[in-house]
């Protein structure tokens, strides 16, 4: 990929919401629109899908683990996730049933993790009209802990409550998507059961200072990352029986599905992420300007996290990112808005929660914090007003010209701008070693 001085503006469409913004950086710097690499979108996604579930990576066909069993318990993905869950239930619930498995004996729970339970408009859209009038679909609620079921410890000591609804099924099957995570290192696969069908109890131990400073705890590796370890124990615990992972395409297509044995399959489709996906770029940028991908990833602040963490990755230590997002739901849950609105500044956070106790959402500014004070960050996100962002407020803008210009204002002419429109769904890294951001 060269980087080439353009004698007019760059122009480029982010993601945006559900629609699209033009954002544009002047002819003066080096600039290089970066869009998501991915794998082709299948010929058949039917036929890939029935293919998978009856021939999966390391264990029987779907139809043959669910004979004999008598009831089902299914973990698709919430409303903040754009998993093809219309497209990939209808063939994993018909072989359920030519196993034996009556509809009234299928429960389909979203994953909400934390997140606020489903509308009905959203559970419709989440796993589709038909299926919502026909079977049981309910979500996860991670703050009622007598609806979940206590499994001990992991060798870590992480205590695994896992929703009850889930547990008491015969069949425990996860319906997901692979992509690039902040943390984690891919979503998909066991992410389904923890954070997904977790306890808070729970989910406050794996997202606390202990995981979200681990180095290796971080965006598109899960070789020697503990978090990734730990919720490979806790799934195993939970009897973790059979995923169904996808990959997709920048229009969300899907690209390559991964069924069978849960950690083998979550494997192999890590592994064709990484090949289809990774874009390497050399020396790493000056400043990057990044979307949080759009709807419905970009609904709150929050989530936008996600965007400015998989940034971090390819810009020099000093340099600066942009994040533009909607934020059509404003800032998030009301732990994570009070913590945002009440921060001064990144190292007083960072000291204030290392040893307190862990409180609902504090990972995510935490992960926010940890890049700002590597990054010089800024914030096009007009569905947050600026009283909500704390100390933030300083750096974020009005008008998207206004933010581009604030976020390039000093760096010399010729310096590195990236353009990422799609935001975390675009999987980059720079090779060369870093310098310092080219600033006069």
């Amino acid at each position: 990929m060269g980087w080439e001085l353009k004698g007019v503006g760059m122009k480029a469409k982010f993601s945006f919401g559900k629609g699209q913004v033009e954002v544009e950086v002047p002819d003066a710097f080096r600039i290089h629109v970066i869009h998501s690499r991915t794998g082709a979108a299948l010929a058949d996604e039917a036929a890939a899908l029935a293919w998978a579930l009856d021939h999966p990576i390391g264990c029987a066909g779907l139809a043959e683990l669910a004979a004999g069993k008598k009831t089902a318990a299914i973990s698709v993905c919430d409303i903040t996730r754009p998993a093809p869950n219309r497209t990939t239930l209808p063939p994993v619930l018909e072989r359920l049933h030519a196993a034996g498995i009556p509809v009234d004996e299928v429960t389909i729970l979203i994953a909400t993790g934390l997140h606020r339970a489903a509308t009905e408009d959203e559970v419709n859209t989440i796993v589709g009209p038909e299926i919502a009038a026909k079977y049981r679909v309910v979500s996860h609620d991670a703050k009622a802990l007598a609806e979940h079921r206590f499994l001990g410890e992991t060798g870590q000591g992480t205590p695994i409550y896992i929703d009850e609804r889930f547990m008491a099924a015969e069949l425990h099957i996860t319906l997901g998507f692979i992509e690039q995570h902040l943390m984690l290192g891919f979503s998909g696969g066991r992410k389904l059961i923890a954070p997904g069908l977790a306890a808070q109890e729970t989910i406050k131990v794996i997202h606390s200072p202990r995981f979200m400073r681990e180095p290796k705890a971080t965006e598109g590796s899960i070789a020697d990352n503990p978090l990734h370890a730990e919720l490979l124990e806790i799934a195993r615990v939970a009897r973790h029986d059979f995923a169904l992972d996808v990959t997709l395409t920048q229009e969300r297509a899907i690209s390559g599905v991964f069924a069978g044995e849960p950690v083998k399959a979550h494997a192999a489709g890590v592994a064709f992420v990484e090949q289809s996906c990774l874009e390497r770029i050399g020396e790493p940028v000056d400043a990057v300007i990044t979307s949080a991908a759009g709807y419905p990833l970009d609904l709150t602040f929050y989530q936008i996290v996600k965007g400015i963490t998989a940034a971090a990755h390819m810009v020099k230590p000093g340099g600066r990112i942009l994040i533009v997002a909607q934020c059509a739901e404003g800032v998030g849950s009301a732990e994570f808005a009070r913590k945002l609105s009440a921060m001064k500044d990144y190292k007083s956070f960072l000291e204030e929660i290392r040893t307190s106790p862990v409180e609902v959402d504090q990972w995510q500014l935490e992960k926010l914090a940890l890049t700002g004070e590597k990054f010089e960050l800024h914030f096009y996100t007009p569905g947050v007003t600026r009283g909500q962002l704390g100390f933030l407020a300083e750096q974020a803008y009005n008008s998207l010209p206004e933010a581009v210009a604030a976020t390039l204002d000093g760096l010399e002419p010729g310096a590195r701008v990236a353009m990422v429109p799609e935001g975390p769904y675009t999987f980059v890294r720079a090779e060369e070693p870093v310098g310092t951001a080219h600033v006069r």
